[in-house]
């Protein structure tokens, strides 16, 4: 065990490490500033346990019902060998039906619903490897495969709905989402998620390439969400450049290797461990931990509640501690350099005076505050 995963081990503490998939990867480009989330995933730790012990509401969870819908939309759109997927595929990509072959990584060499992880990527990658050598660049479709990222050191598996392997040797992944393309439109926030997710498969299948000497650039920007149409079941396939989204993620797996850094700023101990009793209950206080997570600096902005299971407990302890980024981004980046609500009013109302890079904001503030006031006046 290295030195940085035994500090890691130290502030997850007895519990098994969660390991990161497409979403908590996608979660990082959400929150890049906040060195807390950044500490807990690379640490694995569970922050639903967290929450659950802190007596923090939890979040909305996706029905039932919306979850198999989501599976048997995946089903419909892989069945018979990805038969209905073919034809969306080569309309958006100008494949070919006779071109295409499929082959489902899901169970390999199992009679079981699906193999371990390592035995599936170890067939993905051969696959992949196989085709991208080969002169005459076959049309393949990898459906459940599994793909390796290295986050912080370490190696996590991901799993793309599909990856197609197109003309001229070029990669695509292919992302199939329940969620609905009206007359054309998604959800920009779902599409945007989805994109994002969508790019640490990118960048695993980049390193899979990168790793056996072929060039990254054999996999595509270009990403295929597969939706259902309309608030139909029938499905449709649009083509997203992604490059935003790779960037990004890139960018944010690269800030981890700040951890060291990080975990220096803690004090010597720090653990999030919940302290399982006998009955695996936590046995852990409450104030213990809430003081442990009070040791790294969080960055609460109201997005985080759509993210993180923690968004309510930093809500509350940045409004206590009256931080600007409990107002919003708008706010906070007119409001930039100034961290508290009772800063940006002393400078409003003259009680404190404006360093050099704060005058800008003071005067803008003093002109606000006159306003305000007038119109206060007209109201009696």
């Amino acid at each position: 065990m290295s030195s940085l995963d035994a500090r890691l081990g130290v502030l997850r503490g007895a519990a098994p490490p969660l390991p990161h998939n497409a979403r908590t990867l996608a979660a990082l480009t959400a929150n890049p500033s906040c060195d807390r989330r950044s500490l807990l995933d690379a640490a694995g730790i569970d922050k639903d346990a967290l929450v659950a012990h802190l007596g923090i509401p939890r979040p909305l969870r996706k029905s039932q019902l919306a979850l198999d819908y989501g599976i048997a939309f995946e089903r419909q759109v892989t069945d018979q060998a990805g038969a209905p997927l073919v034809p969306l595929l080569r309309q958006a990509l100008g494949l070919t039906v006779d071109e295409v072959s499929y082959e489902d990584v899901n169970s390999v060499g199992s009679d079981k619903d699906k193999s371990p992880l390592g035995l599936r990527h170890t067939h993905t990658r051969l696959r992949i490897l196989s085709a991208a050598h080969r002169k005459t660049k076959p049309r393949t479709l990898l459906d459940h495969p599994v793909l390796r990222l290295t986050v912080a050191g370490h190696q996590a598996y991901l799993e793309p709905d599909v990856i197609a392997f197109q003309r001229d040797g070029i990669f695509h992944v292919i992302e199939i989402k329940s969620f609905p393309v009206v007359h054309g439109q998604p959800d920009p926030a779902k599409a945007t998620a989805a994109l994002t997710q969508a790019a640490a498969y990118v960048l695993a299948l980049r390193e899979l390439l990168n790793d056996n000497n072929l060039p990254k650039d054999r996999v595509s920007d270009t990403v295929i969400l597969v939706n259902p149409r309309n608030f139909t079941r029938h499905p449709t396939a649009t083509l997203y450049n992604a490059a935003q989204q790779i960037k990004h993620l890139s960018r944010h797996l690269s800030r981890l290797r700040r951890l060291p850094e990080l975990l220096d700023s803690l004090p010597p101990g720090t653990t999030c461990d919940l302290a399982p009793g006998p009955d695996t209950k936590p046995a852990r206080p409450r104030d213990e931990l809430v003081a442990a997570l009070a040791t790294m600096s969080p960055y609460y902005t109201p997005g985080c509640r759509h993210h993180c299971d923690l968004a309510p407990h930093c809500r509350t302890e940045a409004r206590n501690q009256g931080r600007t980024q409990t107002l919003g981004t708008t706010v906070t980046g007119d409001l930039a350099g100034i961290d508290t609500i009772g800063t940006a009013l002393a400078l409003a109302d003259g009680h404190l005076h404006p360093s050099r890079d704060q005058e800008a904001i003071a005067q803008a503030l003093r002109h606000a505050q006159r306003i305000h006031s007038d119109l206060q006046r007209d109201d009696e």
